[in-house]
């Protein structure tokens, strides 16, 4: 296809993704240079006071904490459960099917009725409270949103509710992508149930598991709608995540400062996505002429 030819058909994608993708981000680094309110003019420059204040902010820097937190506890919990419920749905039980539907279901909600849902069931006298002294379980109630201590674990546990189903049907799709052959011939040759699933079933599945675990830790690292709805951060803070934190200081209209923010946690996302492809996805992009 000649050159011209090229052009004409990638000049509207270009056209759009310059306008509002690489556009404002270019203007968000302008902005993160100046201590600007959004209203006065561009003319306060700062340079990088903004990051350095960012940095040495002990709420940003716990927020930065509580994201790496939920990252590791999504990978090291979430993912796991997913994976067991997607190997038993795979299996020939009564009910697959619903159950699938059933698992998934939260998923479809939007973020912001769960988090409303959840809110309601976890305040203090609430359905959950209710249901725990129902079964004798009073004297272990908690603050479940309003404990600095537990807070954190309680969104944990919404936010697993909400994307385990995604992650199960990810991972569903690629068990049913594994030969059953492969398994076949693995007991045929003596191999336990664990040892085909450790040597047959995990290594086929790995790129599906190394996908679900990329789009886990981009998600915790973006995070939002779900802590904002149910606590807004709070309490004191105990909650929050760079994205809440960064929409508290558009909120105090410290455009330029909140602008420093956003750029800090694009240019994290970035890396992390870059070095994940780098040593996690490459052998799974190798042949596909993604990767060099």
């Amino acid at each position: 296809m000649p050159w011209p030819m090229i052009v004409v058909f990638l000049a509207p994608a270009l056209i759009l993704y310059s306008v509002f993708v690489l556009y404002p981000i270019a203007q968000s680094m302008r902005y993160s240079l100046y201590d600007w309110n959004g209203l006065e003019s561009l003319d306060n420059f700062v340079g990088l006071d903004n990051f350095r204040r960012a940095f040495s902010d002990e709420v940003f820097t716990d927020a930065l904490k509580h994201n790496m937190i939920l990252i590791t506890l999504s990978v090291v919990l979430q993912i796991p459960f997913a994976l067991g419920l997607a190997m038993l749905l795979n299996s020939r039980i009564k009910g697959r099917a619903v159950l699938r539907t059933l698992f998934f279901a939260p998923y479809v909600l939007s973020e912001v009725v769960t988090g409303v849902v959840w809110r309601q069931m976890l305040r203090p006298n609430g359905l959950l409270d209710e249901m725990m002294t129902s079964v004798g379980l009073g004297a272990h109630t908690q603050g479940w949103l309003s404990d600095p201590d537990v807070v954190l674990y309680a969104l944990f546990f919404v936010i697993s509710w909400k994307y385990f189903g995604f992650h199960m049907v990810l991972l569903l799709a690629g068990l049913q992508q594994v030969p059953k052959e492969l398994g076949e011939a693995a007991s045929i040759d003596g191999a336990t149930a664990w040892q085909e699933f450790r040597y047959v079933t995990l290594p086929l599945l790995g790129p599906t598991i190394r996908v679900s675990v990329f789009l886990s830790i981009i998600g915790a690292l973006q995070l939002f709608d779900i802590v904002w709805v149910t606590t807004k951060g709070g309490p004191i803070g105990a909650s929050s995540t760079m994205a809440t934190y960064l929409y508290d200081q558009f909120r105090k209209s410290l455009f330029g400062y909140a602008s420093a923010v956003s750029i800090v946690i694009f240019t994290l996302s970035l890396v992390v996505a870059l070095l994940y492809q780098r040593f996690a996805l490459r052998r799974d992009l190798q042949g596909t002429g993604l990767v060099g």
